[in-house]
């Protein structure tokens, strides 16, 4: 029985014949995605996975190792948790439209949604608004249902993604499901202000620790309040993510408090994360400086900056840009409860 055969390794052959379907699957909807990118005239890039920094955000943990040269001398390396700053370079060297299905690594990271290596659909569109990415996605995720069952679902959840989609602001989703006025919390200049914020959760009886930051109560209400509801029956597009949570993202052009940043959702599980980008290599630096003390202060650990991703940043055009879980779109094209059950050969426990 599939219940049983889930319990053997990924390479047993009866439990290799209960996924090889999905597996099977998971193929036709990459064949599927990539046409569609190639019809769009998206060139195909393939970034090396090998990076002086594997990103700097304050809670993503890259896999560090040691390139030792010919010389026997060796320098830290990392695996990248993200093709963005080897894509933004070619974005820089002139290239317009820009894909890459990237296997990414991210440490810490592993459960039914998670996995240590998993791959990433990422791609770029010079000189065109964020709403354009917000489509694709959609886009994507007919395609894999096509494929699939016809509709996305995770465990008892449903989404049917050819209805169209929902699209709130984190604002409007915080009142909605929590009674929470985030941007009461936020000064005009994108500044966040933690006592604002923990008087507005005390007001709704929400708990608050002594010691959490604005991002540590923003991160508290959106995973155990917001989440769980969006996505729920047709697709929900986040959009405008406060300033502060948006390091990649260009500020919103009619307000300071929140950037062109959104994520797409759908069964409550987060598919995709898209940005109008962030050129200024100034204020790219400033807010990396952000991030790497709070990583500092929460884990006692720092990334190094890119500096040639700074570097291209200034003569970086104007763009959009989205990360999108491949596999995780899968799972939910195919009806899979974890995503190892999707990945072909899964990275050992």
């Amino acid at each position: 029985m599939a219940g049983e055969n889930s319990e053997m390794a990924w390479w047993h052959p009866m439990r290799h014949a209960d996924r090889r379907g999905i597996l099977l699957a998971r193929n036709r909807i990459q064949a599927a995605l990539r046409l569609w990118l190639a019809e769009r005239e998206f060139v195909e890039v393939d970034p090396s996975a090998l990076a002086l920094s594997p990103g700097n955000e304050a809670h993503l943990h890259g896999f560090m190792t040691q390139a030792i040269g010919n010389d026997g001398v060796g320098q830290a390396m990392y695996l990248h948790t993200s093709p963005e700053f080897a894509m933004k370079k070619l974005l820089a060297a002139g290239e317009q439209r820009i894909a890459a299905f990237a296997h990414v690594y991210r440490n810490r990271e592993r459960g039914a949604l998670h996995s240590p290596e998993f791959t990433m659909l990422e791609w770029y569109r010079v000189d065109e608004g964020y709403e354009v990415l917000m489509a694709d996605v959609v886009a994507f995720c007919r395609l894999a249902a096509d494929i699939g069952g016809g509709v996305l679902r995770f465990r008892d959840r449903v989404c049917d993604p050819f209805v169209e989609p929902e699209r709130l602001s984190v604002s409007e989703a915080f009142m909605r499901y929590a009674g929470v006025d985030l941007l009461a919390s936020i000064g005009a200049d994108g500044e966040p202000v933690a006592a604002v914020l923990a008087a507005e959760l005390a007001r709704v009886g929400l708990r608050v620790a002594a010691d959490d930051t604005w991002s540590d109560m923003l991160s508290r209400v959106l995973g155990e309040l917001v989440e769980p509801h969006l996505g729920m029956g047709r697709i929900t597009i986040l959009d405008e993510y406060p300033s502060a949570e948006a390091a990649l993202a260009r500020k919103h052009p009619s307000d300071a408090r929140v950037a062109e940043r959104f994520e797409v959702y759908a069964c409550g599980v987060e598919l995709a994360n898209g940005f109008g980008e962030l050129t200024n290599p100034e204020e790219q630096r400033r807010r990396f400086g952000l991030e790497m003390d709070e990583k500092a202060r929460v884990y006692g650990e720092r990334y190094p900056l890119d500096e040639d991703f700074l570097a291209a940043l200034a003569i970086m055009p104007a763009a959009s840009g989205i990360a999108m879980g491949f596999d995780r779109v899968v799972m939910l094209a195919t009806g899979a409860a974890r995503i190892d059950d999707v990945i072909w050969a899964p990275v050992p426990a």
